[in-house]
């Protein structure tokens, strides 16, 4: 019996789930192999956290996802160490798995950017269980000060990116829009949101008239800003700045950005700038072709945004890499197809800016925005979900809005 190629991929995030895609095609037997049973669709994150969707509507069952192909199982597990001369691959529980071609696409962790005080006082939003404590600590929060319990519920938001601007945005609209309704005993002075960014501007890939108008319409929703301003301390009850200012912060949410994970050191991989592991033009390991990096980790020559599309598109091609060199064909080199990029700032507020210099905004980028995030989730189960959340939410009645405490 002709021996089956073995490929263990490592991550079920955009990349992995795209690079298995490619290889459940071939005669490949696949293994997907994730530290939590569920792949999270992460651009829709900061809504979680603000409870205008529930956790199941952005997480899908990689079983459910595997079972579309006979040649693709899956593990739940994590992964502590890469023996390349033996390839195989071990995990925390003691396990492992052998190989014949690897995929690491395990993704990034929230980056404090040796911040004093930010990883004990702070809340991120990268994962599920990020954005489903926040969302708890916020309706306890806003509880305690409706009951007289505490004084104030102040939220600051640390990073202007499209995170740090959509969760804004979105916090804003519900301090105006559901808290009159759900909380009545709070008083408009005993909540903000203030949004701090170290630029002059917000959503710093974008061009000027489209960071412009994303910041006027935060502040037209109430939104705090202080841009240019870096934050040098965060403690339990405020957020210090550079020049000394102190900003009240009941809950700061850190949103300001991604780096390897400590453990990645332990794994035997050559790692370059911020952790990432050095790689060919082709996304493999240099001396290890046969082991291949995809999405936030990957270090190639020319480092990609720690985007959704970058992620994909590297595991759709290293999936094409693997399926080309069991045909005995040598790999090619990445080239990342810049789709544009997009932010949304809340109801009917959006920015998108496409590579051909085109920019639009307002409501039909709001819309676009939804279209697609809604046309990559996966299971026709959480796209009508999302769907329905999103004109509850925003065209619903005003009456039925969802209570943060939820």
């Amino acid at each position: 019996m002709a021996h089956r190629a073995r490929v263990v991929v490592v991550g079920a995030g955009f990349a992995g789930l795209a690079a298995t895609k490619k290889l459940a095609r071939t005669g490949a037997l696949v293994t997907l192999v994730d530290r939590n049973p569920y792949a999270t669709f992460q651009p829709l994150l900061y809504q979680v956290a603000t409870a205008g969707m529930g956790t199941s509507d952005v997480s899908y069952p990689i079983r459910t996802f595997a079972a579309r192909w006979p040649n693709v199982r899956t593990r739940r597990a994590a992964m502590s160490k890469v023996l390349p001369g033996e390839r195989r691959v071990e995990f925390e529980d003691g396990s492992g798995l052998d190989y014949d071609y690897l995929v690491v696409a395990t993704g990034v962790t929230t980056n404090w950017l040796g911040v004093e005080g930010a990883q004990e006082n702070a809340l991120p939003i990268y994962s599920l269980h990020d954005a489903a404590a926040l969302r708890n600590r916020l309706g306890q929060l806003l509880e305690e000060t409706a009951l007289g319990r505490r004084e104030s519920t102040h939220v600051v938001v640390v990073g202007a990116g499209a995170t740090g601007v959509e969760m804004a945005g979105t916090l804003a609209e519900l301090r105006r829009r559901t808290l009159p309704l759900t909380h009545p005993e709070i008083k408009p002075g005993q909540t903000s949101v203030t949004l701090v960014e170290r630029f002059d501007y917000v959503l710093s890939p974008y061009k000027e008239r489209l960071r412009n108008a994303a910041a006027a319409a935060l502040g037209r929703r109430g939104v705090r800003l202080r841009l240019g301003s870096t934050v040098a301390a965060v403690h339990p009850d405020a957020v210090v700045l550079s020049d000394g200012t102190r900003l009240p912060s009941d809950l700061t949410v850190w949103a300001l950005g991604v780096t390897a994970p400590p453990q990645v050191a332990d794994w035997g991989l050559p790692q370059g700038k911020g952790g990432r592991i050095t790689l060919t033009e082709a996304l493999n390991v240099p001396g290890h072709p046969e082991i291949f990096v995809a999405g936030d980790l990957s270090g190639q020559p020319t480092p990609q945004p720690q985007l959704a599309q970058p992620a994909i598109q590297m595991g759709e091609h290293v999936g094409r890499q693997i399926a080309a060199a069991l045909q005995g064909r040598p790999a090619q080199p990445f080239s990342y197809r810049d789709p544009g990029i997009m932010a949304t700032v809340g109801k009917a507020e959006a920015v998108l800016q496409l590579p051909n210099g085109l920019t639009v905004r307002g409501l039909p980028a709001w819309l676009v925005w939804i279209f697609i995030h809604v046309s990559y989730l996966l299971g026709g189960r959480n796209r009508a979900s999302v769907l329905l959340n999103f004109w509850w939410r925003y065209a619903g009645p005003r009456r039925s809005a969802t209570s943060i405490s939820q």
